[in-house]
């Protein structure tokens, strides 16, 4: 009898009997890629919970990699992900945790290093039908669904960041539908998310980075 694969059985649009376990792996780690500047270097996948349980026989593993790679949860390159990643010079791995306790039983750490060094590691969950929700940033607690365009800053947490965040947008014409701040304690670092449904332009980088607060920021476009 043939070999069939999970691939053959969900498509290239990855509908199938688990789409928490593939389109949701994929779209999380598109996410992640977007928040970090490109190329990757390597990607390290720590898999919790039921990802960690059967994440070879559904094909999370390769989702989550070609999700890393760009890949939507329609391309067909996807059951190649591997063999792609390493004609790329991608490093990558896979580790799963099945000791400790998660919040959501599909739950997948994902470290990114780029090519300038920079790291970023963040968590997700695949929440089932294909949704999926980030919830923690370099170990600050978040709460990012992805399904707006955002504009994430990681500043310091002191006065008048936010307004001048606000300021920037809207001095650009952006409209805000929500903004939420997390922080690690009081005057630490903190996460400024804010997320739109306008298109987010160059500029608004730039002009947020006028802040001495602010360390960093990311454009995520979808």
């Amino acid at each position: 009898m043939a070999f069939i694969s999970v691939f053959d059985v969900l498509g290239p649009n990855m509908i199938g009997p688990s789409s928490s376990h593939t389109a949701g792996a994929d779209s999380l780690a598109f996410l992640a890629q977007k928040m970090i500047n490109g190329p990757l270097k390597k990607a390290e996948f720590t898999l919790y919970g039921s990802f960690a349980k059967t994440y070879r026989g559904h094909g999370t593993d390769r989702a989550l990699l070609g999700g890393i790679m760009g890949f939507t949860t329609e391309d067909k390159r996807i059951p190649d992900s591997f063999e792609i990643a390493r004609k790329r010079g991608l490093e990558f791995s896979f580790t799963a945790n099945e000791t400790e306790e998660v919040s959501h039983p599909n739950t997948v750490d994902i470290a990114m290093t780029n090519q300038a060094g920079q790291t970023m590691t963040i968590r997700g969950e695949s929440l089932g039908g294909g949704k999926i929700r980030i919830i923690r940033i370099n170990q600050v607690d978040v709460d990012f669904t992805g399904e707006y365009s955002a504009v994430i800053v990681i500043h310091k947490d002191t006065p008048g960041v936010v307004a001048h965040i606000t300021h920037c947008l809207a001095s650009v014409n952006i409209n805000i539908a929500f903004m939420k701040l997390f922080r690690e304690e009081k005057g630490q670092t903190a996460y400024s998310i804010v997320e739109s449904d306008d298109a987010l332009p160059d500029s608004v980088e730039e002009l947020i980075r006028q802040n001495p607060s602010v360390h960093d920021v990311m454009l995520v476009r979808l």
